[in-house]
């Protein structure tokens, strides 16, 4: 079973401070929300970076339609090939060559490959401009190497793509010496056929223009594009932004994103209602998150500082949508989580290791009154997984020596050894500080946005040496009694017809197995036929503990940045039956799950 997760960064994670506000969501003329995902860019958020030149194929229908996109993301067409070109490629208008690159390992066009393939930025452009795409094209069919190109908002026809001027000159005076060798500014584009110096297409309207492409020019309703070796809906947009190379980006229908999410963040079978959970979280989180990379070009990034993103998947059968996540993608379609008729600030990790965190204590959000959802919360099920999550629970070891290394390669302690740990705790459980005294007296105060990368440790849930806040490495626990108590008065019977009321005020019907918190954060089934595991690692408590030793045991729970909703525990609490809306108000107390 494959699953993916958000891992945010600590970095990335200040930034969640201040919860920007979304650009507007546009709409285009079909009444579909419409989405930018950056997928070449400098940004250090992409994993690909800009582009000498970008390769798409056609899974599915022929032919591609060039243009661009409006302020709505209606895709405008100003030319478009026949059906026949399966392969295309957008080159920056430079001196490019096709052939294998040594560093890539694939075919592709570069300024640093030499072949007899070259596609050239001086061009013959014949006099005159054109009032059609149609009328263009059947000039620059009369003329070997001739193309249609849209210069500065006008159709021109050009013929050849040769290296020098003095190449396009003397191809000038074969020609009757018609027209004027011309070339492009630093933000032009050629559209070529894949593996030839044949230009379908050129594109140049300055620093602001950004070429769009449609796959397909057939009509077939199930079309998917091959780029940098994942298939993806919808269309493609290319700029150079600096005059440089290429910035690429995906645009499409917000279900259709979506769809391209659920199967990474989480494993593409787990529980249909884990699924339906996690499209609703995904939905939300980039409603909330548009333009959040406006200064690159698109609203959001394919990487886990995002949402995890492949599109439709790759060649491998075990990749890309499942038609379970498709179902729970479909089956929510529209729905978002909510908070006072706003949309909500949706967070989610692997997993908690037993309880999340007040985002307060994490990031200082106002969880008081702005934000109230994103309080922490105990969570009694994923423990029910601990048998597969393979990253929770967790041990990691260090002897004294080990340790001071690990801390003084990251600039502390130097020229003396660990002397003790001093971990404060949340109520929760969550470790919120480490003082490391070290044995010259002196101490450093790690915080809790940086426990994690200074230990090398999953989450912020850990004891070291079997020491929680207590003083005992043993959890508590569950209560074994078959009586249920209400103000000191005990209740006979059954719980039908019983009722809670939450502290948000939310009244709902007492579940068939329900679970009591306690005071000091015990977890008991009022039901003993279905307690929790409760097996993640050993339970801290609340308060300071100091923990001294030759060796240092960090035995904990969880992945992650420890706010929101747990994957493994969405995953349980499906399994046991709970429903999608149900998951999601467990995690985020107090929100509504809506349609936008």
């Amino acid at each position: 079973m494959h699953k993916r997760m958000i891992k945010f960064a600590a970095a990335a994670l200040a930034l969640c401070l201040t919860f920007p506000t979304a650009r507007a969501v546009n709409t285009n003329q079909n009444g579909e929300m419409m989405i930018r995902v950056g997928l070449a860019s400098t940004s250090t958020h992409v994993p690909t970076g800009e582009l000498e030149a970008a390769h798409l194929q056609n899974e599915y229908g022929a032919g591609y339609r060039f243009g661009y996109y409006d302020s709505n993301l209606n895709f405008v067409e100003l030319a478009r090939t026949g059906r026949d070109v399966e392969k295309a490629a957008v080159l920056k208008t430079e001196n490019l060559y096709y052939g294998k690159s040594s560093t890539l390992n694939k075919y592709t066009y570069s300024t640093s490959i030499s072949s007899d393939i070259l596609v050239g930025c001086v061009h013959i452009q014949l006099p005159g401009n054109y009032g059609s795409y149609a009328e263009a094209a059947a000039v620059a069919a009369g003329y070997d190497n001739g193309f249609v190109a849209w210069i500065d908002g006008r159709y021109q026809v050009r013929v050849g793509a040769y290296s020098t001027g003095a190449d396009a000159r003397a191809a000038q005076s074969a020609l009757g010496g018609i027209g004027s060798v011309v070339g492009t500014s630093a933000y032009g584009m050629s559209v070529v056929e894949t593996g030839t110096s044949r230009v379908l297409f050129q594109y140049d309207n300055g620093a602001s223009g950004a070429l769009a492409i449609l796959p397909d020019v057939t009509g077939a309703e199930e079309v998917q594009t091959w780029f940098s070796g994942f298939k993806y809906r919808g269309g493609f947009q290319y700029q150079r932004r600096t005059g440089g190379n290429l910035t690429v980006v995906n645009v499409l229908s917000l279900e259709n994103y979506i769809n391209g999410v659920v199967c990474y963040e989480m494993g593409r079978d787990w529980p249909l209602e884990a699924l339906k959970t996690q499209a609703v979280c995904a939905r939300t989180y980039v409603l909330k998150n548009l333009g959040k990379h406006e200064s690159n070009g698109f609203d959001i990034c394919p990487s886990d500082s995002c949402q995890v993103y492949h599109g439709m998947g790759s060649d491998r059968t075990d990749w890309g949508p499942s038609e379970t996540s498709k179902r729970a993608v479909a089956e929510t379609a529209g729905m978002v989580v909510k908070y006072n008729g706003k949309l909500a600030e949706v967070f989610y990790v692997s997993s908690f290791g037993g309880a999340s965190e007040d985002a307060k204590n994490i990031w200082g959000t106002d969880t008081i009154s702005e934000y109230p959802y994103l309080r922490g919360v105990v969570d009694p099920y994923e423990a029910d997984l601990d048998s597969v999550n393979t990253m929770s629970p967790w041990t990691v070891n260090y002897t004294a020596a080990q340790l001071t290394q690990q801390l003084q390669s990251q600039g502390m302690g130097k020229g003396t050894s660990v002397s003790s740990l001093e971990l404060t705790y949340s109520q929760l459980g969550n470790v919120l500080q480490v003082v490391v005294h070290w044995a010259n007296g002196q101490s450093n105060t790690i915080g809790v946005d940086k426990i994690r990368s200074r230990f090398n440790v999953r989450s912020i849930r850990f004891t070291v040496n079997g020491v929680g806040s207590s003083g005992s490495g043993t959890p508590d626990t569950p209560g074994n009694s078959s009586e249920v108590y209400i103000n000191g008065s005990a209740i006979s019977g059954v719980l039908n017809e019983k009722y809670a009321i939450s502290s948000s005020g939310a009244v709902s019907k007492v579940a068939e197995k329900p679970y009591v918190i306690t005071g000091t954060g015990s977890i008991s089934a009022i039901d003993s036929g279905n307690k929790p595991n409760n097996t993640t690692g050993t339970q801290p408590g609340s308060g300071i503990v100091t923990v001294s030793g030759s060796t240092y045991t960090f035995n904990g729970g969880g992945w992650g940045h420890q706010v929101g909703m747990s994957q493994f525990g969405a995953n349980a609490m499906a399994r046991r039956g709970f429903t999608y809306d149900q998951i999601v108000t467990f995690y985020f107390p107090g929100v509504q799950v809506i349609h936008y």
